[in-house]
C-alpha cells in the first residue's frame, strides 16, 4: 500500500452557508472571525482512505500539511510512527514546539491511524492497546446558571466558567449554586488581556470556597514562573496545555509538577501518539489528562475518544454542546452525548467521516481574532486599541474578589 496524495477542506466556522440566498461567503458570529477547521484525507493506492484534522492556525496548518505531503508520496501509510519521525525532522529548521507543525503533524498521523485501523478492521483504540473504558466523560461550556441548567437536562455532570480577561468570582459563584454540589465546576481564566501572577493569586483564592475541579490557565502559558507562584499560593488543582505542542513542548508542566490536569489539544499536539506519551509521562507524576477541545471540529473530537479510551489517567473531555450549527453537518455520524458520556467509536478507523458537499458551503476567508469590544472587562476600560497581552486589573474589589 502507498500514499498517493493528501487533500485538504477548509472551512469558516461560525458562517451561514453560501447555499442560502443572499448569503455571504463568512459570517463571523460569536468566533469573531478566528476559528476555522481544516480537515485532511490521505489517498493511497488501494482506494483506502484516511481522514484527520489540524488545528493551530488552521489556514497555516493547510500549507504546512501540503508541504509535508512532499515527503509522503509512495510511502506505506501504515509505518504510522516512522513517518511521523520522517515529517518531523524534516521541518526542523523551523522550529520544533510550535503548535502550527504540531497541527500538521496531528492532521496527517490521525488520517494515518484511520488507515491502519481501517486495512486491520479494528477501531484505533483497540491498536493503542485496548480500553479501560468504552465511554468517554464530558463537560460543557456554562456562563450562566441557566446554560448550566440547559447542560444538566442533557446529562452532564461538569461544566467550566470561561474568561475572556480577568474571572468574575460572582459569576462563577452563581454557577456553582445553580447547579448544587454534586456537579464538577471549572474555571478557564484564558486571556486576553492576562491577569498578573498577584490577581491570578487573588482570584485563586477567592475561589477556593467553591470547590473547583481545576483552575485552568490562571496566567499566561509562557510564563512558568508565574504557575510556579499560583501554584504555591492556593490549593485548586491547576489545569494546563492547550497552547503547546508535542512532548517537548509539555515537558515543564508535568515534570515540575506545575498543574495538576494536562490539557494538549488532539489538533495541534503532534498527533495521537504524542499524547499517549504525554498521558504516560503525566502518570509518572499522578497528573490527570483532560484534553482541550474549544476551538476543534469534531473529527479531531474522535481522535480525543479514542485516546481517551487508551490510558489510564483519564479525567474528562471538553466539549462545546452549545457550538455552532453546522458542526454537526460536515461529518457523519456526529457523536452524542447520554448521561454525560459520549460512546466510544467501534467501527475500524476512527470511525468517522467528513462530508465535503457541506464543508465547501463555508469557505474560509480569514482565521484571526477580532479582539473583543472594549467593554472594560476584556481589557481594562479605555485600552483595547493598546491591545495589552497581560495587564493589572483595577477593579479589583467588585470583579477579583467576588464582593
Amino acid at each position: 500500500m502507498k500514499i498517493t496524495g493528501i487533500d485538504t477542506f477548509l472551512m469558516q466556522v461560525g458562517a451561514r452557508p453560501t447555499s442560502e440566498p443572499g448569503a455571504k461567503a463568512a459570517v463571523y458570529s460569536d468566533f469573531r472571525g478566528g476559528r476555522n477547521w481544516l480537515f485532511i484525507r490521505i489517498l493511497t493506492d488501494e482506494g483506502v482512505y484516511g481522514v484527520g484534522e489540524g488545528s493551530g492556525w488552521p489556514r497555516v496548518v493547510e500549507t504546512a500539511v501540503k508541504d509535508y505531503a512532499t515527503l509522503l508520496i509512495g510511502e506505506d501509510p501504515r509505518d504510522v510512527d516512522r513517518l511521523w519521525y520522517k515529517l518531523f525532522n524534516g521541518s526542523m529548521g523551523h522550529g520544533q514546539l510550535g503548535t502550527v507543525g504540531g497541527g500538521a503533524l496531528s492532521a496527517i498521523e490521525m488520517a494515518l491511524w484511520d488507515i491502519k485501523g481501517k486495512v486491520l478492521g479494528q477501531p484505533v483504540w483497540n491498536l493503542l492497546g485496548g480500553a479501560f473504558r468504552t465511554r468517554i466523560p464530558v463537560y460543557g461550556h456554562a456562563k450562566t446558571p441557566k446554560q448550566a441548567h440547559e447542560l444538566m437536562a442533557l446529562g452532564y455532570k461538569a461544566v467550566k466558567v470561561s474568561f475572556t480577561g480577568a474571572v468574575d468570582v460572582d459569576k462563577v459563584a452563581a454557577v456553582r449554586d445553580a447547579v448544587g454540589p454534586d456537579v464538577d465546576v471549572m474555571v478557564d481564566a484564558h486571556g486576553p488581556s492576562w491577569m498578573t501572577p498577584a490577581d491570578a493569586i487573588r482570584v485563586a483564592r477567592a475561589l477556593e470556597p467553591l470547590d473547583l475541579l481545576f483552575f485552568e490557565d490562571p496566567v499566561a502559558p509562557e510564563n512558568l514562573d508565574a504557575f510556579r507562584r499560583v501554584r504555591d499560593a492556593t490549593d485548586i488543582p491547576l489545569a494546563a496545555g492547550e497552547r503547546v505542542a508535542t512532548i517537548w513542548g509539555l515537558r515543564p508542566l508535568i515534570e515540575e509538577e506545575l498543574v495538576d490536569v494536562v490539557q494538549p489539544d488532539t489538533g495541534r499536539a503532534g498527533g495521537i501518539t504524542q499524547m499517549r506519551k504525554m498521558a504516560a509521562m503525566a502518570e509518572a507524576h499522578w497528573i490527570m489528562m483532560a484534553p482541550h477541545s474549544g476551538s476543534l471540529g469534531p473529527v479531531a473530537e474522535y481522535a480525543a475518544l479514542h485516546l481517551m479510551a487508551t490510558i489510564p489517567n483519564a479525567l474528562m473531555l471538553e466539549r462545546l454542546e452549545m457550538d455552532w450549527p453546522g458542526r454537526g453537518t460536515v461529518i457523519t455520524p456526529a457523536p452524542e452525548v447520554v448521561d454525560g458520556h459520549i460512546a466510544l467509536p467501534t467501527a475500524p478507523g476512527l470511525g468517522v467521516d467528513i462530508v465535503p458537499a457541506e464543508i465547501a458551503k463555508y469557505p474560509s476567508e480569514r482565521n484571526v481574532l477580532e479582539l473583543p469590544a472594549d467593554d472594560g472587562w476584556a481589557f481594562e476600560t479605555g485600552t483595547r486599541d493598546e491591545a495589552p497581552y497581560a495587564q493589572m486589573r483595577l477593579k479589583r474589589r467588585l470583579k477579583l474578589r467576588g464582593r
